[in-house]
């Protein structure tokens, strides 16, 4: 049942009925508090067979590319692999993962702002030929590098023109794709199409009015330079809520039909990355040590009096291993104390930080918990994002076992999608926990 972040050997407990995620963590904490306490992700395969109908049933019309650096699992990339997604890769590392399970090169963009000619060439020795670019001296590089490629121009959208962050943001202006195309057909380098972002953290859809707007200018303007533009990159930035998908296609569909109809050759593509695995994903961590403080210390106090202590905890697990989106974002997920502890069970303003002791080190400012013991677990849920990275030398932290599981129903609604014994999955093997997990591994069920 247990596998590595790079272990392609992995297998998938297949669920009978009764047994449940809870169950299956509960499982695990058991026998982890026997082993050493090492902090471990339990990974729900089927929740991304249904994040992948969600989006069929909400933006068919719309080809997902999966970008690869978000979870470059091998379980996540063989089951999205078998289901059909294209993929956005960064690096030729990513590029050489998904060749593996037999994706062929039209399924794969190379997706990296800031390309090594190193990689250029090696994109272009297997055949990946879809790239982005937003300068001139990328669409340079490209040109020495990979006489087969063929373009997508990366245009800034309304949210990162002018802010704080602008100089640290990708996209090229709609002023300046002109003087890029007339580069590029300079350089006899091949302009295919137009992408776009909008970030996940942007609530006004209106930024896909302009963005859409802005690429129908670009696919008008090389028209003029003579380029036959058929493909259309509206990014990533997809929560994982059917709500928000549902938002997003109600502002972007009516645009679609008008600047990019159906019959018009130009294929719709996306780079969903989260959407598909933040909530596939759960992390169990340990508490390693405690300290009692002032409740006043916190900068953020608390709803238990100041009269009352405050508690700071350790885990095993940090901003250098599992929680390094962290260091750059918002935690997206609030810890679940394990344990059972009464309703009335006093809270206490609680302070969760990783095991490095650096002051950059903190996972959770301020909550309230029930008071812990080192040796208690806490519970991450929406860990499947941007988590599953080499943990620093400095720390001598095991990195956490990742063990999968998957629902009998959901293996049947991946049979229903067109799965079949034959696709790409070539290490995915299910074990009924009923016939073929020792007994203690077996998962507890509910009474």
């Amino acid at each position: 049942m247990k596998g590595f972040i790079d272990d392609a050997n992995y297998s998938v407990g297949l669920l009978d009925e009764g047994t449940n995620l809870g169950n299956v963590i509960d499982n695990y904490v058991y026998e982890h508090t026997l082993t050493g306490k090492n902090a471990f992700f339990v990974g729900d395969l089927g929740k991304i067979v249904r994040k992948h109908s969600q989006w069929q049933n909400v933006v068919a019309q719309i080809k997902p590319f999966y970008t690869v650096k978000c979870n470059s699992t091998p379980a996540v990339l063989e089951i999205l692999a078998a289901l059909g997604t294209g993929f956005a890769c960064s690096s030729k590392n990513e590029m050489a993962l998904v060749q593996e399970l037999g994706v062929s090169p039209e399924n794969i963009i190379y997706t990296s702002p800031c390309k090594q000619v190193s990689q250029i060439k090696y994109a272009a020795k297997v055949g990946i030929n879809i790239m982005t670019c937003d300068n001139e001296i990328e669409l340079k590089k490209i040109a020495r590098n990979h006489p087969n490629a063929k373009v997508l121009l990366h245009i800034a959208t309304e949210e990162n023109i002018g802010g704080e962050d602008a100089s640290m943001k990708f996209g090229t202006t709609l002023k300046n794709c002109r003087h890029l195309l007339e580069c590029a057909k300079e350089l006899d380098v091949q302009i295919i199409g137009v992408k776009f972002h909008v970030s996940s953290a942007c609530k006004e859809y209106q930024v896909y009015v302009h963005a859409l707007s802005d690429a129908r200018c670009v696919f008008d303007m090389a028209g003029e330079f003579g380029f036959t533009m058929n493909m259309l990159d509206i990014g990533g930035g997809f929560t994982g809520t059917e709500i928000q998908l549902e938002e997003v296609n109600h502002v972007i569909s009516p645009l679609l039909d008008v600047y990019f109809p159906e019959g018009s050759g130009i294929q719709i593509i996306s780079e969903p990355g989260s959407y598909y695995v933040s909530s596939a994903f759960t992390l169990a961590v340990n508490i390693i040590a405690k300290k009692v403080v002032e409740n006043g210390q916190f900068s953020s106090g608390g709803k238990t009096g100041s009269d009352e202590p405050a508690f700071v905890y350790h885990m095993n697990d940090g901003v250098y291993g599992s929680f390094a989106s962290k260091l750059s974002e918002d935690l997206n997920t609030i810890p679940e104390v394990h344990k059972k502890y009464k309703e009335d069970e006093p809270l206490f303003t609680s302070s969760l930080w990783g095991p490095s002791c650096d002051e950059l080190d903190q996972i959770v400012e301020s909550c309230l918990l029930p008071e812990l013991d080192v040796g208690d677990w806490l519970i991450f849920d929406n860990m499947g994002a941007d988590c599953f990275h080499e943990p620093s030398a400095f720390n001598d932290v095991q990195r956490p076992a990742v063990y999968y599981m998957m629902s009998f129903s959901d293996w049947y609604e991946m049979q229903d999608a067109g799965i079949t014994s034959d696709a790409t999955m070539r290490t995915f093997f299910f074990a009924p926990s009923c016939i073929q997990l020792s007994q203690e591994d077996s998962f507890p069920t509910e009474a």
